[in-house]
């Protein structure tokens, strides 16, 4: 069935999900949801300029109609079909370009796995043709899709993967199948789908489970000890099978290393090459980044790892980080005519809420502000992981703090806290801050992402 798919997906201009954005001539898969089912939208699909639809139930189906193609599950089914694609691109040794496969890199982590997957993809394409997710389709459903928009013109391709339950990861890398794997870190989020913070690590080591099982290469941020020891247990420290970046000497058998050089707004940071077996060291490289955050230094990093990996020149590499400008709300700095924003409120989890918090402790500015949104996912643990979040905010100092959300009501906080966006909104109609730099993050179910235009 699917090499007879895979006849009719090639003669199809792309794939298509959504009834509602047919391309002339594209294949049509009816996929299911809680609130949906794509079954029902095949022919308006063929009407809208489909060449073929993709069905799982029968009752859909017309009688001599070889536009239409059943199948037992249309999920399933594009996932295979996105992985016998894979197959025929796909190159099963990293090293070899010749031979005209594609090399897939596969990122994923709790946090800074589109951002570093986004990096990744703009120093790679200052030598090669690279495809890379888009968004953040990183889920079952956008991988496929992604893997099946690679052409044989592209000469790497980079796919994200998210996960929040158990086994997660490893669907996603049946599907994609990587040569390289990146876990940018593991982190306290989506413990209600994980069950702990032992699921988190096991899932994403999924990822490494699959590279060493394919005799493929890890590329490992060595200052993380929680990916040291699922390598560790693994055993998969040696360096044929790991390239090592990181910010802390003496780590292990480190090929970049990189340091912040100052606490400004924007991330400045520099690296050098270092060759483990020689010990020769290379030359200090500067980037000035457009990016908020020391905590970006790691993601920095794991661009650069790969783009040497390949090959890309040094100056081309600093060349793509200093001018990547962020977007979706992701380490933004703002400007308004009355305060300065910074505005990370596409997703928090306690890791990355720290993090932004550490940061922001450091920064040199004055008048600083807090606008905090609950963190979304963390089951029986949420309320204690917020009124950590609460004592750290205390432990730093910080005065001027607005708190959002019904976790961080239920803690013990001093502070001004608010049931929703609504109500924090009339609040901040009723009293505007003025002169302020301000960080605003939270969980993207808060919509803080809506604050600025208030501010």
């Amino acid at each position: 069935m699917i090499e007879r798919l895979y006849q009719i997906f090639q003669q199809c201009s792309c794939v298509t999900t959504d009834s509602r954005n047919c391309p002339q001539d594209s294949l049509f898969i009816a996929l299911k949801g809680d609130n949906f089912n794509g079954n029902a939208f095949a022919a308006k699909a063929l009407e809208a300029g489909c060449k073929y639809v993709v069905i799982d139930e029968v009752a859909y189906m017309p009688q001599d109609d070889e536009r239409y193609v059943l199948v037992d599950n249309c999920l399933k089914t594009l996932q295979k079909l996105a992985n016998y694609h894979r197959r025929q691109l796909g190159a099963p040794i990293p090293t070899i370009f010749d031979k005209g496969g594609i090399p897939i890199i596969g990122i994923t982590g709790t946090n800074g796995k589109t951002t570093t997957k986004e990096l990744t993809a703009a120093v790679l394409s200052e030598k090669y043709n690279v495809l890379y997710t888009q968004g953040n389709l990183n889920n079952s459903i956008g991988v496929p899709l992604t893997v099946l928009r690679m052409k044989p013109e592209h000469q790497i391709a980079i796919i994200e993967m998210g996960a929040s339950h158990p086994g997660d990861i490893q669907e996603l890398v049946n599907v994609c199948e990587p040569n390289i794997g990146i876990i940018t870190n593991v982190g306290r989020a989506h413990l209600q789908g994980f069950g702990s913070f032992e699921g988190v690590k096991r899932t994403k080591g999924e990822l490494y489970d699959f590279i060493k099982a394919t005799h493929g290469q890890v590329i490992v941020n060595a200052d993380s000890d929680d990916l040291m020891q699922m390598l560790t247990e693994r055993d998969m420290n040696d360096n044929l099978q790991g390239i090592y970046y990181g910010s802390k000497e003496n780590k292990h058998s480190i090929s970049i290393y990189g340091e912040v050089v100052d606490h400004s707004a924007f991330l400045h940071f520099r690296w050098r090459s270092e060759n483990p077996q020689s010990g020769e060291i290379g030359a200090w490289h500067d980037v000035q980044t457009h990016l908020i955050g020391d905590y970006n230094l790691s993601n920095m990093l794991a661009a650069v790892t790969v783009g040497m990996r390949f090959g890309v020149a040094p100056d081309d590499i600093c060349s793509a980080l200093s001018s990547y400008e962020p977007h979706n709300n992701r380490s933004q700095l703002t400007e308004t005519a009355h305060n300065t924003l910074i505005v990370d409120a596409y997703n928090a989890n306690p890791t990355s809420m720290k993090a932004a918090l550490d940061n922001f402790y450091r920064l040199e500015a004055d008048n600083k502000m807090l606008i905090l949104g609950e963190m979304r996912e963390l089951g029986a643990d949420s309320l204690k992981e917020h009124q950590q979040i609460v004592q750290l905010i205390q432990t730093y100092g910080f005065k001027d703090v607005l708190l959002v959300g019904d976790e961080f009501i239920k803690s013990s906080s001093p502070f001004c806290c608010f049931n929703d966006i609504t109500a924090l909104t009339a609040f901040i109609q009723q009293q505007p801050p003025q002169n302020k730099t301000i960080l605003i993050k939270g969980s993207n179910g808060t919509k803080l992402f809506t604050l600025p235009e208030y501010l």
